[in-house]
């Protein structure tokens, strides 16, 4: 669904009101400053990405990332920094019923793209797929283009029943992939180790806990954003930096960086306060990737026109 020219409008002059290309990202008024800056960096070229859901970063061509929409056809649609089209692939036999997000694991070949079709918004789904795919390469003029065949496909089913879920992430160090639901207040963290994800055709997610850090909205907030408040500081998206030790969480209204200490996992990471950043100024943030040296976050939006932005924290620590 495109978003009606009048909203496009709107949108276009407040990134312009704001200064967007490059400034210092808002931060919440009780909090901290966060020694971070944003800088918009382009837009999504290609018309086809109209519901960008999620994003990962190549690890064969530093400074590529593959991108998905939430329905239609299964493809892999490849950009740059700047959004620019570096064409397509077609995952086949897959299947897209609500493709929410993407990661990458490692296997002894390289890496492998993991496609989460795991949106449920009422939570009636019986369960859920995850798509495996080697990471596309490019061909002719460095393009991607064709179609690539499946490496493999697993059912989850969750311990507690359904939920939606728009968020996944793989850990380098757990060697677990991770699931963050969307519409749990708060949030549930669920697990499977690596090992049993690329060996088996069904599984059932392990429930570690709930992330209860994400700052509820205010008063403020229903001013802005009216109808919408309630969903803005839902997980829309998530990834884990290539070493493990940093991760951040997307939602409609702020980013959220937490970095884990060397004897933690993830969920005791997450009970700490993360450092948040309010923005970017876009409609939908959905889509969240580190680049793959890990000294940059970029994140895009589903409807169109769709913002890139690039988020970097200049703090030594």
């Amino acid at each position: 669904m495109q978003m009606n020219r009048a909203l496009s409008l709107l949108v276009s002059a407040a990134c312009l009101v704001s200064a967007c290309d490059q400034q210092t990202a808002h931060q919440p008024a009780e909090a901290n400053p966060v020694p971070v800056t944003m800088v918009r960096t382009g837009w999504l070229a290609s018309n086809e990405i109209m519901e960008a859901s999620g994003m990962q970063c190549s690890y064969a061509r530093a400074g590529d990332f593959f991108v998905h929409n939430d329905e239609g056809e299964p493809v892999l649609y490849a950009i740059d920094a700047s959004g620019a089209d570096l064409g397509s692939v077609l995952i086949v036999p897959a299947k897209i019923k609500d493709w929410e997000d993407i990661t990458s694991v490692p296997v002894e070949e390289g890496h492998w793209l993991v496609v989460g079709d795991i949106g449920d918004n009422q939570a009636r789904r019986e369960s859920i797929k995850l798509y495996f795919v080697e990471e596309p390469k490019t061909g002719k003029h460095d393009r991607y283009a064709g179609q690539q065949d499946l490496k493999h496909a697993l059912t989850l089913t969750y311990p507690d029943g359904p939920r939606d879920c728009e968020s996944l992430a793989y850990d380098p160090i757990g060697r677990q992939i991770l699931l963050l639901s969307k519409r749990d207040k708060p949030p549930r963290l669920y697990a499977l180790d690596l090992e049993t994800a690329l060996t088996v055709s069904h599984a059932e997610l392990k429930f570690l806990g709930t992330i209860s850090k994400l700052r509820p909205p205010s008063s403020r907030d229903r001013f802005q954003f009216g109808g919408r408040t309630d969903f803005i500081s839902q997980p829309t998206g998530f990834d884990i930096s290539a070493d493990g030790t940093e991760a951040v969480i997307i939602t409609y209204r702020s980013l959220y960086r937490y970095r884990r200490g060397p004897a933690e996992t993830w969920f005791e990471a997450f009970q700490k306060q993360p450092e948040e950043v309010v923005g970017p100024p876009a409609v939908q943030n959905e889509a969240i990737s580190y680049s793959v040296d890990g000294k940059a976050i970029y994140v895009t939006t589903e409807k169109l026109p769709s913002p890139v932005f690039r988020f970097q924290f200049t703090d030594d620590d």
